[in-house]
C-alpha cells in the first residue's frame, strides 16, 4: 500500500480521498434505506461485500422494497453491472499475478477505480491508482453501509427525514453524466416513459427492464466525417501525396554546359580582352 501511495501524485491521492468521502455518504444512505424499508441488516451488508456495486445495489433494493421479486431484482442488477465487462478489457493490463489476485481485482473494479486508472500515463501508475482506489472504496463503502444500516434501524421511519428521496436522487446522480449526448437523452426519456406507462400493468421490476427498449432510439454511433475519419492515417496519406507531387515536378539541371559560353560579368565588361599567344 505504501508503494502505491508513493507512486501516485498528491493530486491523485486527494481526488481518491474525496471520492471515498462521497461514496461513504451514499453507502450510509443505502444501508439506512434498506433497513428502514424492512430488510434485515445482513442483507445490505452481504450485498455490499459480495456485489459491491452501488447502482446495482440501489436498483435491486428498490425493486424488492416496491414489491418486486428476487429474480427481477437480480436481473436489474445484472443489467446495470453489464458495463463492467468492457471496463475489464480497458484496464486488463493492471490485472497480473495469480488467479486469486485477478478475482480480487474484478471484485473491486468500479467506475471510479477504472476512471483513475485510465488517467495515469504509464502502466505502473495505472496499476497503483486502480488498486488503491478500488481497495479504499471497498473498505469505506462497507463500513459506511454498516453504520447507515445501524442508524436506519434506530431511526425507524426514514420517510419522516426525507431519506426515501435519497434513492431516486442517487440514481439520478448516477445517470446525469451519461445524459450529455442528445441521443442518450432521447433513449433515456423514451425508456422512462415506457416504464412509467407500464407500472400500473406489470409487476414491480419488469417496467425497469422494459425501459431498455429505449436503447432502440440510441441507434448506432454516428459515422465520423471523411476528414475526421481519416485521422492520423488520413494526414499521412495527405503528406504522402504532397511528397509525391513534389517528386513529380521536374528538377532543373544546374550542371554547367560545356558547350555553352559563360556569361561575362557585367562589372568587368569594359576590361580589355586577354592577349592570345597568336599574334597577327
Amino acid at each position: 500500500m505504501r508503494s502505491m501511495i508513493r507512486t501516485l501524485e498528491h493530486a491523485t491521492l486527494r481526488d481518491i480521498a474525496l471520492v471515498c468521502l462521497a461514496d461513504a455518504l451514499v453507502g450510509a444512505s443505502f444501508g439506512a434505506i434498506s433497513v428502514s424499508g424492512g430488510l434485515p441488516l445482513w442483507v445490505p451488508v452481504a450485498m455490499s461485500l459480495l456485489v459491491f456495486a452501488g447502482g446495482a445495489q440501489f436498483a435491486a433494493v428498490g425493486v424488492v422494497l416496491s414489491g418486486g421479486g428476487a429474480l427481477a431484482a437480480v436481473a436489474t442488477g445484472l443489467v446495470l453491472n453489464a458495463r463492467l465487462l468492457p471496463f475489464g478489457f480497458t484496464v486488463a493490463d493492471v490485472f497480473d499475478g495469480p488467479r486469486w489476485r485477478r478475482l480480487v481485482g474484478a471484485q473491486v473494479m468500479t467506475d471510479e477505480s477504472v476512471a483513475f486508472a485510465l488517467l495515469q500515463p504509464d502502466r505502473r501508475r495505472r496499476r497503483a491508482a486502480f488498486w488503491l482506489c478500488g481497495l479504499a472504496l471497498f473498505a469505506v463503502w462497507n463500513v459506511a453501509v454498516v453504520l447507515g444500516a445501524a442508524a436506519g434501524g434506530l431511526i425507524g421511519d426514514t420517510d419522516a427525514l426525507g431519506l426515501d428521496a435519497a434513492f431516486p436522487a442517487v440514481l439520478l446522480a448516477l445517470v446525469l453524466p451519461s445524459l450529455a449526448d442528445r441521443r442518450t437523452r432521447a433513449a433515456a426519456l423514451f425508456g422512462a416513459v415506457l416504464a412509467v406507462a407500464a407500472t400500473p400493468f406489470l409487476p414491480a421490476g419488469l417496467p425497469v427492464l422494459l425501459s431498455l427498449l429505449g436503447l432502440l432510439l440510441a441507434g448506432r454511433p454516428k459515422a465520423p466525417s471523411a476528414d475526421l475519419a481519416a485521422g492520423p492515417a488520413g494526414d499521412a496519406a495527405v503528406a504522402a501525396d504532397a511528397v509525391s507531387a513534389v517528386d513529380a515536378e521536374p528538377v532543373a539541371d544546374t550542371r554547367p554546359d560545356p558547350d555553352r559560353r559563360p556569361a561575362r560579368d557585367p562589372l568587368v565588361r569594359n576590361r580589355p580582352e586577354p592577349l592570345t599567344e597568336e599574334v597577327r
